[in-house]
């Protein structure tokens, strides 16, 4: 399913041919997405990120998880990643976790991005709430929440691992409309 987002960007789970440029979206997001996403590396292969999606699909089939690529809708570049994931059907809540490629970064991407994604949680798979959770010092993925409207509720502390570290995170959650 493909989830539109603006007349320049469209969210669609990712394919095969995929793999080698989303190798170099990762490769070159390696210094600033990769401080907070250790799978994010400079050596990142075309082999993890074929390994990745199937994942991805598996995760979709399972109804646990639906992970998106950004993409251009001028070239089909590959600007990031976006997903709603650990989904709890019980009580309708799920995570959304995402990046942008460095070179995208700063446009306002994410943030529509995180609107769109949650617009498709709330409406069609029935969620109530959606949370963001970032490391207390991820100023960039904290200040995309506050952009799309996600309220701050507090610091869970030692909510995050980061390279086998426990870190505190900033929580922060998009509730469906009633």
């Amino acid at each position: 399913m493909k989830i539109p987002v603006s007349s320049d960007l469209i969210l669609r789970p990712f394919e095969n041919s995929d793999a080698p440029a989303f190798v170099e979206a990762v490769r070159e997001s390696a210094r600033s997405v990769g401080a907070w996403l250790p799978w994010c590396h400079a050596r990142y292969s075309l082999a993890e990120a074929e390994g990745w999606f199937d994942l991805c699909q598996q995760y979709w089939q399972m109804d646990f998880a639906y992970e998106y690529g950004i993409f251009s809708l001028q070239d089909n570049s590959v600007l990031g990643g976006i997903a709603i994931s650990d989904i709890n059907k019980e009580h309708h809540f799920a995570n959304i976790g995402y990046w942008v490629r460095d070179s995208h970064q700063r446009q306002g991407i994410a943030v529509q991005c995180v609107q769109a994604v949650a617009t498709f949680g709330f409406n069609d798979l029935r969620l109530w709430r959606l949370e963001i959770v970032a490391a207390l010092s991820n100023r960039p993925s904290r200040r995309v929440a506050e952009k799309a409207g996600a309220v701050f509720e507090g610091i869970a502390r030692q909510r995050l691992s980061i390279r086998g570290r426990p870190h505190d995170a900033a929580m922060y959650s998009l509730i469906a409309a009633s």
